[in-house]
């Protein structure tokens, strides 16, 4: 047992000042060992990536959204067949913008005139344009509506 701490440690303090003299000149550097690289491609270490805090705002002014309810709502459609459809089917029919989606629409509609639609389909017409028939809930009447809040009947 006493050989083995010996020849791993010098015991005497001369031994140990000549080990660390040797050590002095040698450098810390002289284990260097090079990391053996395997795969042929370098892939960057993916280390801590803070947000971004800008110290001043890109824009001036915050976009405004794309679409309100008024701008998806161009107006309701008053001739002979949509006051049939009003009539007979419970459905109200608008020109709406064309870039305009059918949740749009139907948000749209709650909020300006506060019906809730069961059904909603939607066309191009010819002209370019987009129109939509908004079928009602059966405890709303659509004449009703088109008479109080739109007045087109």
């Amino acid at each position: 047992m006493p050989a083995t701490k010996n020849a791993s440690k010098p015991s005497k303090p001369s031994q140990q000042a000549s080990a660390a003299a040797k050590a002095t000149l040698r450098g810390v550097n002289s284990h260097k060992v090079r990391k053996v690289r395997t795969s042929t491609t370098f892939h960057l270490p993916k280390t801590l990536k803070l947000s971004r805090s800008p110290a001043y705002p890109r824009r001036s002014i915050p976009r405004q959204p794309r679409f309100d309810a008024s701008k998806v709502i161009i107006h309701p459609l008053n001739t002979e067949s949509a006051m049939k459809m009003i009539e007979e089917n419970n459905t109200l029919v608008f020109i709406v913008d064309t870039k305009s989606n059918k949740r749009q629409i139907k948000a749209a509609l709650k909020t300006l005139y506060d019906v809730e639609t069961v059904k909603l389909n939607t066309l191009i017409r010819p002209d370019g344009s987009k129109k939509a028939f908004a079928r009602l809930t059966p405890d709303v009447d659509a004449l009703d509506i088109a008479a109080t809040k739109l007045a087109i009947v």
